[in-house]
């Protein structure tokens, strides 16, 4: 009858806390792959603008190594006739163009805030935000396990120390409840409207105009390309360096044999240097970032602020079922037998302090 009574009281806390425990591994879960949709998102966007970058100092080096060597000495052998050597000049001004232009296609270079770095640390703050939430629901779970036990042993030692581990674990629950909250309000309004903060932050913090920032933000036909300008004037300066070259390979090599090797080296350098203009301007494309820039919005936006409302869930379950535990083990206290502290000895035991008085009683007797 009395075993019956303390699992009654313990199952009524006990039911609503394993239900907790579940939903808050469930919340821990969900917060942590978001986390990871957004790490993940930053290290690509981080690795689009890290390619573009060494995209375009690749080129400016290939096409300055150009002009100071096969272009230098290619006007040194056309020396005796003045229109291919203005041919070979109208090369290298196109070049120098082309270098010119492209140093102004890598906008992230310089810029202070790098994805990589932000990456880095939300992955560092989410590692040991996940294992604190999973040493709090290993520690809820044997406090709910333990109580249970204390109760149905009748162990009075385990039930106080299972009370004040109820209290701490309540002042836990209570605390992880309003930073959940706070952090589930705070994100519900920025996921209202995302763009214009991140916007607004974005170009504070890495002083880029605003028509880079909508261009990569919004990408949609609306805004411009803020590159077509400079990518249309170094595609025409490649075509005409090319025109140039084989202009040069049909009228200078005939008579200057000398000259074919420094032209075939330049012709191999522009080829080598187009296939890079056609990647650079594929990574340029708003539809990269703009992927990755969804992708980061969609792991905060859905799937952190879904596990942080289980998270929430999680805290006011095990709340409650840890009120209602602390609420209902003073009265199974009182429903102890007083001998709760030798029901478990045995009666053969010559240390056992009844067979010991048992024992005097007899020895006074004889």
């Amino acid at each position: 009858m009395f075993g019956a009574k303390n699992r009654g009281a313990a199952g009524g806390g006990g039911r609503p806390q394993s239900a907790g425990i579940g939903v808050g591994f469930y919340g821990n879960s969900e917060t942590s792959d978001g986390v990871s949709q957004l790490s993940s998102a930053l290290l690509r966007a981080n690795h689009t603008l890290t390619a573009i970058d060494h995209l375009v100092l690749e080129m400016v080096e290939r096409l300055d190594e150009a002009v100071r060597t096969e272009l230098t000495t290619l006007e040194e052998v056309l020396t005796q006739r003045t229109e291919l050597v203005a041919a070979a000049r109208g090369a290298r001004r196109q070049a120098e163009t082309v270098a010119q232009q492209l140093q102004g296609l890598a906008f992230w270079r310089g810029v202070p805030l790098s994805p990589l770095q932000v990456a880095e640390n939300v992955s560092f703050v989410e590692e040991y935000r996940w294992l604190a939430y999973v040493l709090l629901l290993l520690l809820e779970l044997l406090v709910c396990l333990f109580t249970l036990l204390g109760l149905a042993r009748q162990s009075k030692w385990l039930v106080i120390v299972m009370t004040v581990m109820s209290l701490l674990v309540l002042v836990l629950s209570w605390g992880s409840m309003g930073l959940e909250a706070a952090t589930a309000v705070g994100l519900s309004d920025f996921c209202s409207s995302p763009d214009s903060y991140i916007l607004n932050l974005t170009q504070e913090e890495t002083g880029l105009g605003s028509d880079i920032l909508n261009y990569y933000f919004l990408c949609n036909q609306a805004v411009s390309n803020p590159f077509q300008q400079r990518l249309t004037l170094s595609q025409r300066a490649l075509a005409n360096i090319h025109s140039q070259l084989q202009g040069l390979e049909r009228e200078a090599v005939p008579q200057f044999p000398s000259a074919q090797k420094p032209v075939l080296s330049l012709e191999e350098t522009l080829n080598v240097t187009e296939g890079s203009f056609h990647q650079l301007v594929a990574l340029l494309h708003c539809r990269g970032l703009h992927k990755d820039y969804g992708s980061a919005l969609r792991g905060l936006c859905e799937d952190t602020l879904e596990g942080l409302l289980f998270l929430l869930l999680f805290s006011l379950l095990s709340a409650g079922a840890l009120a209602t535990v602390l609420c209902s083990l003073p009265r199974a206290w009182a429903l102890f037998p007083p001998s709760d502290d030798y029901e478990d000895t045995d009666d053969d035991d010559p240390f056992n302090p009844q067979e010991s008085k048992r024992f005097v009683q007899w020895q006074s007797s004889i």
